[in-house]
């Protein structure tokens, strides 16, 4: 790998926007950031970091450069299209992709990559805005050893727990099993707490029983209370984002053989709450459709 002297930063979203600004306070090297939308770089330079005008500027001056896009279409378009990021990288540059994607495609850009000499990790990350905001983004990372250590000290700006977990594509393996599980979790959460209503608990006391026993988790203390409140902003995690996500993680399932049935009936809720117009909202508002 080539000596880091500068950062690049492409996708300044809900997430990306935050990760980017920590790595710009926290790395000690400059940042070029870069977003279709050209207002989400402006505003991080009053951060220090430098707004580029294409995908193509952050390859020219960064030498590891990070991506957080919503998902796969966005992550072939960024790295294969038309005066995209893989027409211009250059020996020695290192991608590392923080998006939530498929395994497949990370496993595509990392062979198209390793003709030009351009290292791979994907990286993606989990616990949402809150801790992309402070910083302690739980990461899990595929990479050959080497690279995992050349960017450890970039991903600690980012997150407070950083796992390798293999070769390229397992980070991505396990992120999809993380929000799979989420969304296991977030559908039976809904599903207690309307039967315990209508059996006569005061909601205010459903989850702050159970989270006292063997039942707690951190989705009951999380997503639920959200259930307790029915507040469900539409700046954290969305509906549209967990049922991209549950497709990935169920498409994973069927190549290998197992039939995710309790990822499939979360999968539903999803829809079913998307097709009720909820879609732009935080996952936990599948409860409303128990309320309706």
């Amino acid at each position: 790998m080539a000596p880091v002297e500068k950062l690049g930063f492409i996708g300044l979203g809900v997430m990306g926007g935050r990760m980017c600004r920590n790595l710009m306070e926290k790395a000690g090297k400059p940042v070029v950031a870069f977003d279709v939308d050209p207002a989400k770089a402006e505003a991080l330079t009053q951060h220090g970091v430098t707004a580029a005008s294409s995908v193509a500027d952050v390859v020219a001056q960064a030498d590891i450069i990070f991506m957080c896009v919503p998902g796969e279409p966005q992550v072939r378009d960024v790295v294969f299209g038309a005066g995209a990021l893989l027409g211009n990288v250059r020996a020695g540059q290192t991608l590392v992709d923080m998006t939530t994607a498929t395994v497949e495609v990370n496993r595509e850009v990392a062979a198209a990559l390793a003709e030009k000499n351009v290292a791979f990790a994907d990286a993606p990350v989990a616990r949402g805005v809150p801790a992309a905001e402070n910083g302690t983004l739980a990461i899990t990372v595929g990479a050959s050893d080497d690279v995992f250590e050349a960017i450890l000290p970039y991903l600690k700006c980012m997150g407070g727990d950083i796992s390798h977990c293999g070769g390229i594509g397992n980070g991505q393996v396990l992120k999809l099993m993380n929000n799979m599980l989420i969304f296991q979790n977030v559908a039976a959460l809904a599903e207690a707490m309307a039967i315990a209503t209508r059996a006569g608990v005061e909601r205010s006391k459903v989850f702050d029983i159970l989270s006292k026993g063997s039942a707690d988790s951190y989705a009951m203390r999380k997503h639920g209370a959200h259930m307790v409140t029915g507040d469900y902003p539409d700046d954290q995690f969305p509906v549209t984002y967990s049922l991209k996500d549950i497709g990935y993680a169920l498409d994973l399932a069927e190549k290998c053989g197992v039939d995710a049935q309790s990822a499939k009936h979360a999968e539903g809720r999803l829809k079913l709450a998307a097709e009720k117009g909820y879609g732009n909202y935080y996952s936990p508002v599948i409860y409303r459709l128990f309320e309706e």
